[in-house]
């Protein structure tokens, strides 16, 4: 551990410890102590740990080398594409180039209890002009920071958050009322929208796009696709949310989604790629079901009368697959 992170802790725990007790003994109230959830420095070496390990798990394909440091969706989403290049790379990835960041900016949020967390937006030499934004989490302060949400979203979409006078930020409960749609409902929100449609979501690429073009494959010649989608919100999957200057939130969240391919009697599903395959359990006869584990951000607004949803980013990895 470094200097700066060993009294970076320190200090954490020391805020921590509210007073000694006539007897003597030391009275613990950190679940109950507001407090940031990190400190700047911290959080610069916590974007540092995790990308040298994403890179060295990238390289050989080998989710072992990251396990440590991934969790929730970002966990389910990469070690899925490192278990599928592993299959058909054993020798490690031929086409590894190392992902660096920098003009890094940290939000870290004030609050009580865990899990504590905060959010790295950063630009990156991977994604073209997009803004890679990263939650870090963690349960206590002896383990790991992880990164659970990954998604890439347009320059400038990121918006201004509410902080105090010392520049911490303001976590916004799961279970708000202020907004369009409460954090720990959304989840559910989003894939009821793709199913049944609603007022709920503005048009965009990740809502009414996606809608439409998953009911223009739903029928194609010899074969139909049915899609089934679900909430993930325990846990690791919980939502995650940060108070904007307007009064809404920024909110990271996490959906399933199966999709079953089902070829008519004389037709074949098509073949699908070497990736697929290599996640694929069954043999492929008439149906092919793909499992999907998607995590995305959105603007939560102030609750009203026209108030809309917006999801700016989406990154979605297959984690599995069946054939029959």
């Amino acid at each position: 551990m470094t200097t700066d992170r060993r009294r970076a802790r320190i200090t954490l725990i020391a805020a921590a410890l509210s007073s000694l007790t006539a007897s003597g003994c030391v009275v613990v109230h950190g679940e109950r102590e507001v407090l940031p959830a990190t400190t700047r420095a911290e959080a610069a070496e916590a974007l540092r740990e995790f990308t040298t390990a994403y890179n060295k798990a990238d390289e050989d394909y080998d989710s072992t080398l990251d396990a440590e440091y991934a969790t929730g969706p970002l966990a389910d989403i990469d070690g899925a594409r490192l278990k599928a290049g592993r299959a058909n790379n054993p020798a490690g990835n031929p086409d590894h180039s190392p992902l660096e960041f920098s003009d890094a900016e940290y939000t870290i949020p004030k609050k009580a209890g865990w899990p504590r967390w905060f959010l790295a937006d950063a630009k990156a030499n991977k994604g073209g002009e997009a803004r890679w934004l990263l939650v870090f989490t963690r349960n206590a302060l002896d383990e790991p920071w992880q990164v659970s949400y990954l998604t890439l979203v347009e320059p400038g979409a990121v918006p201004e958050f509410k902080k105090d006078k010392d520049g911490w930020a303001e976590a916004v409960p799961a279970n708000s009322t202020e907004l369009a749609v409460p954090p720990g409902d959304l989840s559910k929100a989003y894939t009821t929208y793709l199913k049944e449609n609603g007022p709920e979501f503005a048009p965009g690429p990740h809502t009414s796009q996606w809608r439409t073009l998953r009911q223009k494959n739903a029928r194609k010649p010899g074969l139909v696709t049915q899609y089934i989608d679900g909430p993930l919100t325990d846990g690791a999957y919980a939502p995650v949310a940060l108070r904007t200057q307007d009064g809404g939130a920024l909110v990271f969240f996490t959906t399933r989604h199966y999709e079953k391919q089902t070829a008519h009697t004389g037709s074949a599903v098509p073949a699908p790629n070497k990736n697929v395959l290599a996640l694929t359990t069954g043999e492929i006869k008439q149906s092919l079901t793909m499992e999907f584990v998607s995590n995305e951000v959105a603007l939560d607004p102030k609750k009203g009368a026209d108030a809309q949803v917006t999801v700016l980013g989406r990154i979605q990895g297959l984690t599995s697959a069946k054939g029959e």
